[in-house]
């Protein structure tokens, strides 16, 4: 049996709850943020249209991946699952949104089980670094559309 890797990662955005919030919450919002070029919905989730259920896409030209969202607790939580395009067996990610001040703590927490036995570490520390540039993104666009300045941790566990 492969082991599955965590890892977690944190920004702080001086940005409210509910301004960041619908960046990471809405599929078509991550392309405002996110270095992707095309983000969209291929189905709708309960409740429409990105709750659980909803099937997402997000590319960068022909390249991309798709997800599915397995939770969905707004203003505080969303949950999915890759279905396609990543060298994964299993990838589950937790974006977690908490009230910091008059800011938000935005926390990616993944979980990572490899395709090919023996490259987890290698992969940890891939995505690990692409879901510290996702909380670092929406943090800096979410204080940009408010006139604020969050700070990234650069942290996290894993």
């Amino acid at each position: 049996m492969t082991r599955r890797y965590e890892f977690e990662r944190s920004a702080r955005s001086t940005a409210p709850v509910d301004v960041v919030w619908p960046l990471v919450g809405e599929a078509a919002r991550w392309k405002d943020w996110a270095w992707m070029t095309r983000t969209f919905l291929l189905r709708e989730g309960d409740p429409p249209p990105d709750g659980v259920g909803a099937l997402r896409r997000f590319a960068v030209g022909p390249g991309g991946s798709q997800e599915e969202v397995v939770a969905w607790n707004p203003p505080r939580h969303l949950a999915y699952v890759a279905v396609r395009g990543l060298p994964v067996r299993y990838y589950r990610a937790d974006v977690h949104l908490e009230e910091d001040g008059t800011g938000t703590r935005i926390t990616w927490r993944c979980e990572v089980e490899p395709l090919i036995p023996g490259t987890g570490p290698a992969l940890r520390l891939v995505l690990g670094r692409m879901v510290r540039g996702f909380a670092v993104r929406v943090w800096r666009y979410a204080d940009r559309s408010t006139g604020g300045g969050g700070s990234s941790d650069g942290g996290g566990s894993g």
